[in-house]
């Protein structure tokens, strides 16, 4: 892509910002030109306002070290001079995210964000590409019923789901009834690290606050269809869901028990994840993985160390797929909770809605302005 689209970070100084700089240090088609983020960051530059707490492997990267960090509540006309689209990845309260979020695109901002406060948003769609890029269309329901010629809200799902709900789709042909999963998740899912969180060291906690609601509920959503301008939420599959945090950095695992309405074989399973028709396989999406799933055979496979990162972090794995003796069969599913279930996952998103042309280059500020 030539003239590469302009992106602002909002919230960019916290762990998920931080990530959706380092995956778009190199990124053929966005290039970072400007940063929001809390009151007490705004006037210093990127590299002052994270000094002693930037997280990544890599370093800060050289073109966006200097630039200036905007308030992400009081610069909004700044990021809409400096941004043709932004990443909203805020650590606010409800409430005021979705506030915040409506308030850029109601300037004109197209916003792609990971935060949870729209999710449920009757006319915003909640993607997962490779799963329901069709839920693109209610984009312009959404600006019609709002007034926004430009501007809009899509959302990615919760991390927590990203390594079953694939599955799952993979598996629509046998129709899933009801699904028992049980989430082991890294402690960056909270934004920490064994540095900030000493207290994970050698422990297991068996509640994340709201963690189980978005779990069973948001594949829902992936799962609807739009009808007259609105999402029609299916009954089925029904999901029971345990979300427990692990001391473990990065990758959230998932145990998972599924029972079928039509009959399924092992072989069957397997094939239809190999065979997985991927709707976004053909627009050569610079993040998305190729495979999108991987299956192993071996038994003790996958495993977070080895297996987060396939894909460049984007790749979901599977294996143990095996008989149950209550529901029918179960499996293992693992993903890299702060590349595919955030930052990446997002970057993915806005891969998409470019390709569809719903995210067109901000027209040029008066000139008065510059």
């Amino acid at each position: 892509m030539e003239n590469k689209l302009r992106v602002g970070i909002v919230g960019a100084t916290g762990m998920v910002g931080q990530r959706f700089i380092a995956l778009l240090e190199n990124h053929p088609w966005f290039s970072v030109t400007a940063l929001a983020a809390s009151k007490n960051s705004a006037g210093k530059s990127y590299g002052e306002a994270v000094e002693g707490r930037w997280k990544m492997a890599t370093p800060i990267p050289a073109k966006v070290v200097a630039l200036k960090v905007y308030s992400a509540e009081d610069d909004i006309a700044a990021m809409q001079q400096n941004a043709d689209f932004i990443f909203c990845a805020v650590d606010m309260d409800k409430d005021a995210t979705k506030a915040l979020e409506e308030a850029y695109a109601a300037a004109g901002i197209p916003v792609v964000s990971t935060n949870s406060a729209n999710r449920w948003t009757e006319d915003v769609p909640m993607l997962m590409p490779e799963v329901n890029p069709g839920h693109t269309d209610m984009i312009p329901v959404q600006q019609k019923r709002r007034g926004w010629k430009r501007g809009f809200i899509v959302v990615k799902p919760n991390c927590s789901i990203q390594s079953y709900v694939p599955v799952l789709e993979a598996w629509q042909a046998f129709a899933p009834e009801r699904v028992i999963v049980t989430t082991f998740q890294a402690i960056s899912g909270a934004g920490k690290n064994f540095d900030t969180w000493p207290e994970m060291v050698d422990n297991v906690i068996p509640l994340i606050g709201g963690e189980e609601e978005k779990s069973e509920k948001e594949p829902m959503k992936i799962w609807s269809k739009i009808e007259n301008g609105a999402f029609v939420i299916p009954t089925t599959p029904q999901i029971s869901a345990t979300c427990i945090r692990v001391p473990v950095t990065d990758g959230h695992m998932a145990a998972v028990t599924v029972s079928f309405k039509e009959e399924a074989t092992k072989d069957a399973l397997i094939m239809a994840i190999r065979d997985f028709p991927n709707p976004i396989d053909g627009l050569a999406l610079p993040s998305a993985p190729r495979p999108f799933i991987t299956y192993f055979d071996q038994d003790d496979r996958p495993q977070t160390r080895l297996d987060r990162d396939l894909g460049n972090g984007m790749g979901i794995s599977v294996g143990r797929i095996r008989k149950d003796p209550i529901l029918g069969w179960k499996f293992v599913a693992l993903s890299h909770n702060t590349i595919r279930g955030a930052a990446g996952g997002a970057i993915l998103v806005a891969e998409l809605l470019a390709t569809k042309g719903y995210l067109p280059r901000a027209p040029a500020p008066p000139s008065d302005t510059l």
